[in-house]
């Protein structure tokens, strides 16, 4: 198994899909993965009459890999230190607020340097498999 998500529908929208959980196996980590993987459940999901599709991330890698799956942050977070991320959205209005709110937590030197070398605009999205 080299990925795996859990999903359902959410409890109080049905029109909308919940991923609850996305993990890759770690030797195959930034290989792109993770974000295939939330696509190809985003279009499930639209696919199976899902009007929205939303994930809450902790981390800044998790972020990007959404990003990149064509999600994009509410601006709004969980009371556990999540950001809220929906599809469909305009994945650029919070693109930079999303960014700094990890900024400003206690993150390992390698997410301080991919922070710091972040593009201005989010990554180009990617196709689901």
């Amino acid at each position: 198994v080299l990925a795996a998500a859990a999903f359902d529908a959410d409890r109080t929208d049905q029109s909308t899909l919940v991923i609850r959980y996305v993990t890759v196996r770690a030797d195959r980590r930034g290989e792109g993965i993770g974000p295939r993987l939330l696509a190809f459940v985003r279009e499930r999901a639209r696919e199976n009459g899902f009007e929205r599709v939303r994930i809450n991330v902790n981390n800044v890698y998790s972020y990007v890999a959404a990003l990149k799956a064509g999600y994009g942050f509410t601006g709004e977070e969980t009371g556990v230190a999540e950001l809220c991320m929906i599809w469909p959205a305009d994945r650029a209005e919070n693109y930079d607020a999303g960014l700094a709110l990890f900024e400003k937590r206690d993150v390992t030197d390698e997410e301080r340097h991919f922070l710091a070398e972040r593009p201005p605009e989010p990554p180009a999205t990617v196709d689901p498999p």
